[in-house]
């Protein structure tokens, strides 16, 4: 029976991937003919994409909180890659990820394909990409970071770095701080995290063979950035978030 569930569920993510190759290619043949450009297109294509994605994974999702009807800097703790489907299905965002994901199989040229930027530890080159995530909020397109930097296993908050927070202040948006746990049995789920040296094949592999279950997406209350510092913002929003995970689950509070 776990096979055959494997098995389906494989086949459901291979067509969905399928369509993604081609929107892929679609987006990008219509930039080379018109060339102009489409990032708006981009992230409603996307959305729509990573909707189906998340669908082809075994999660049930409850959202709470309000989206931002204005762009925003969202800010999110990063529990796993199963993060960007579930969160990009909710509205039109672009995402920065580390340069490494670019060179993943399929994953990375998609990612690319749908308006990801990249970042490259290490680099030293913050102040430049400061300068484009700032660009990318002045023209009203919303973007999601992970400002802890890495995946943890979801128990806790590691602290976020404010030195992309200043594209925040410069281009005047606030921040949308987004909680967003896993559990199984109202207990953290301890197969969905992809985290130390874990691969993609054989976490996807063992994600695909569980049960369904839960995620939980907290929309708090979005953060001003005028009058504050990028390390002041960084803090306010580990607080929201660290608060958030901390709280009650919300299937806990839906039954009471």
């Amino acid at each position: 029976m776990k096979k055959l569930r494997v098995c389906w569920r494989l086949l459901r993510l291979a067509a969905v991937l399928a369509l993604g190759t081609l929107l892929g290619a679609a987006v990008g043949l219509l930039e080379r003919l018109v060339r102009h450009d489409l990032m708006a297109t981009r992230q409603r294509l996307t959305r729509w994409f990573l909707a189906r994605l998340a669908g082809a994974l075994p999660f049930r999702l409850r959202v709470a909180g309000e989206l931002p009807r204005e762009p925003m800097l969202w800010v999110s703790n990063h529990v796993s890659w199963t993060d960007i489907p579930l969160l990009g299905m909710l509205t039109p965002l672009s995402f920065l990820s580390k340069a490494e994901v670019r060179s993943w199989p399929l994953a990375g040229w998609l990612a690319h394909k749908a308006g990801t930027l990249f970042i490259r530890r290490g680099s030293g080159d913050s102040g430049l990409l400061g300068q484009q995530l700032g660009r990318h909020l002045r023209r009203g397109r919303p973007l999601l970071i992970f400002p802890e930097g890495t995946t943890t296993d979801g128990l806790g908050v590691r602290t976020f770095h404010g030195r992309l927070l200043s594209s925040a202040i410069d281009s005047g948006v606030a921040l949308q701080p987004v909680a967003i746990r896993y559990l199984r049995g109202g207990e953290p789920c301890a197969i969905a995290p992809f985290i130390g040296d874990d691969d993609m094949l054989s976490h996807l592999l063992r994600l695909l063979a569980s049960e369904v279950a839960e995620v939980e997406v907290q929309l708090l209350t979005p953060i001003a950035s005028d009058a504050l510092s990028r390390n002041e913002l960084a803090r306010r929003a580990q607080a929201a978030v660290s608060d958030a995970l901390c709280g009650t689950p919300l299937a806990q509070r839906e039954a009471a």
